[in-house]
């Protein structure tokens, strides 16, 4: 049987990161350094594939500090903490290793700052989400108001109109993130915004890839999980860019085939912390039905690097 013609638009950039790549390095490491168990709080990033992987080697993820014994490392994730965190880590005299990724920790700077001015803060960010949960315990409870949507600028509980900056989630959908900012604008004319976009690079470049393949592609694949900001807010830019079909999939098993019947053309794309590997499981379960032909859409050359913590690069 003949294999129908397939045209694979493939994003550049897509998957890691240089955070994601710095903070499993420092997991690597602090392997290599201490051996096993090495504790983490939290996924250090936010895809089971990456987590079992490391889980393998001898990394053992839990969701608080109190779950960790006193006498083994531990490892913040790349999504940042609360202050509280490493000053419990200190009182109980444990090793810890920070791998919070340094776009995430200028937002907590910026916070601190604001605050320091006198400046009551609103973050715009998901509920929940571990990075929002760092950012907004970086301050004392009231100091940071959380807004998710324009709806939400309305009815934000602030103590002083005229003493009010914001910050944001690093993983936010850019277009989104500026609808909400213009609505603080319009209700808080004095706002104080960041010095530098907080939404990082690789998010904002990422979905600029999307933006640039969704209108030509008949269906758009993010390789990506289903807790990471970033991979969600990709599936929602490609929809918003006008393709039909945008999808996550974790991986080429959980494609819908069914769903991309009668398809020419096909995007694909990786969340901030999807590894290539799975990218590349993904475009061979295409070539295995099609006929492909991979065309590569580049719309930035990302070289970024961030240095691991000096606990590492030493033998002390």
């Amino acid at each position: 049987m003949t294999k129908q013609p397939l045209t694979l638009f493939l994003a550049a950039p897509r998957g890691f990161c240089a955070g994601v790549d710095r903070a499993i390095k420092i997991v690597e490491m602090a392997l290599d350094k201490w051996g096993a168990p090495v504790y983490v709080r939290h996924e250090i990033v936010h895809n089971k594939f990456v987590v079992d992987g490391l889980r393998d080697k001898g990394a053992v993820f839990v969701e608080e500090l109190e779950d960790c014994p006193d006498d083994r490392p531990v490892i913040f994730s790349a999504h940042g903490v609360a202050k509280s965190v490493p000053a419990e880590a200190n009182r109980r005299n444990m090793i810890y290793v920070d791998a919070t990724c340094p776009l995430v920790s200028k937002v907590h700077v910026e916070a601190q700052r604001h605050s320091e001015a006198g400046l009551q803060m609103i973050m715009i960010g998901h509920k929940g989400h571990p990075e929002t949960v760092g950012t907004m315990g970086q301050l004392p409870d009231g100091e940071v108001l959380l807004v998710e949507t324009v709806a939400d600028v309305a009815t934000v509980p602030v103590r002083d109109p005229e003493h009010i900056a914001y910050v944001t989630q690093t993983t936010l959908s850019v277009d989104d993130t500026k609808d909400i900012v213009a609505a603080l604008q319009v209700r808080f004319p004095q706002i104080v915004g960041p010095h530098k976009e907080d939404i990082c690079y690789a998010t904002t470049n990422r979905q600029e890839a999307v933006k640039a393949i969704a209108p030509k592609a008949d269906a758009m694949l993010v390789v990506g999980a289903p807790n990471s900001s970033n991979s969600r807010r990709l599936v929602e830019v490609g929809a918003k860019a006008g393709c039909n079909y945008a999808q996550l999939v974790q991986r080429a098993d959980n494609i819908d085939w069914r769903a991309l019947e009668g398809i020419k053309s096909v995007g694909i794309t990786a969340g901030a912390s999807a590894p290539e590997l799975l990218v590349n499981e993904v475009i061979q379960a295409f070539k295995d039905r099609y006929n492909v032909t991979v065309e590569t859409v580049e719309t930035a050359v990302e070289n970024v690097e961030f240095k691991v913590p000096r606990v590492l690069r030493t033998d002390a």
